[in-house]
């Protein structure tokens, strides 16, 4: 099989630039032995993960994003002043209100840009990547940065051995442009996103919100930490993190053979393999580095794609897939032409 655009009157949104950050402080599996009952041998073999990078204290989501998005226009050689529109996916904002993407916007200097947050837990980059791209497609926009952020050990109960072992901080940004249509330049091509709001209760933050306020009673039940049923999030990230990828593949005639490269939200080494084995890839074309970030939520996948870039496994013209799932349930697919 191979790839059929659908014909269309839009211009496409291409990924031009990629800048990432995680804080310097590194929390190892022989860290957390020390915290609570665990050990390397058990998180490793159920996860994948060995390190995590956490924030010092009074950093925050915004400091990250902001590093991460002053990389990404370095490395395209623009001015922060050029960008249009800012976009961050997170689940721990600086703030209730204002929006993350304001403050990040006065740290970088962004004088002609706004910007909002989107919040889709570990499903969030793929969602405001399809937002920005429709920024672009639309014609409203040429420079939409797009930032994938969270300070996970902000909301970690770390005497919990079932959430505290999985998490770390990080960010990543990529900047969207249009394509070069008349260069052969393709970019973003399709996306399959989901919810299922049934899934709430499975994994969630209980209070800090408007039905459960901050009150000595929530924070004496631990209510502003991650809870998790572990079971149910496996096995329903298990099924979807699979039929999304397929379905998009399916729906775009094209095959996991025909991947240049499949990025997938790095929650669980597990759920990966078993995604890339559904597929039918290689693992030479499946990017995985959870064992040196864990669960960085929104900040996976641009971290992961610049491990792909930095290892080599990611050239012009590869076709590549995206795919995450996330609290909510989210679920979140995107197929793209690499053009850098």
């Amino acid at each position: 099989m191979s790839l059929q655009l659908k014909p269309r009157t839009t211009v496409r949104a291409k990924i031009s630039s990629v800048g990432t950050y995680v804080p310097p402080r590194v929390l190892s599996n022989a860290d957390l032995e020390k915290m609570v009952d665990t050990n390397d041998e058990w998180i490793t073999e159920r996860t994948g993960i060995k390190t995590r990078h956490l924030v010092d204290k009074g950093v925050a989501t915004s400091d990250l994003a902001a590093e991460a998005a002053k990389v990404c226009l370095a490395r395209r050689g623009i001015d922060a002043t050029e960008v249009e529109a800012i976009i961050v996916a997170t689940v721990t904002p600086d703030m209730a209100f204002p929006a993350t993407a304001c403050l990040v916007q006065d740290k970088l200097g962004a004088k002609g840009a706004w910007g909002f947050d989107l919040s889709a837990a570990c499903s969030g980059f793929p969602y405001a990547l399809q937002v920005g791209a429709k920024l672009v497609e639309s014609g409203a926009h040429k420079k939409v940065l797009v930032i994938g952020a969270d300070v996970m050990s902000s909301i970690i109960d770390y005497t919990d051995r079932t959430t505290c072992i999985i998490f770390g901080d990080g960010a990543g940004a990529v900047l969207l442009e249009p394509c070069d249509e008349a260069a052969g330049e393709v970019g973003l091509i399709d996306f399959w996103h989901e919810v299922d709001g049934s899934g709430a209760v499975s994994l969630n933050m209980p209070a800090g919100g408007s039905r459960k306020p901050a009150s000595h009673e929530t924070i004496d039940a631990k209510e502003h930490f991650v809870h998790q049923d572990g079971q149910a999030v496996y096995k329903f990230a298990v099924r979807k993190m699979a039929e999304s990828a397929e379905g998009l593949l399916t729906r775009n005639g094209l095959t996991g053979a025909e991947l240049g490269a499949f990025i997938p939200h790095q929650a669980n080494k597990r759920i990966i393999l078993s995604t890339a084995e559904r597929l039918g890839m290689d693992l030479e074309r499946v990017v995985i580095n959870i064992d040196r970030f864990g669960n960085t939520t929104a900040a996976t996948i641009p971290l992961a794609i610049n491990t792909a870039l930095e290892e080599g496994r990611l050239k012009k013209g590869d076709l590549v897939l995206l795919a995450a799932v996330g609290a909510g349930f989210t679920v979140g697919a995107t197929l793209l032409r690499w053009e850098i």
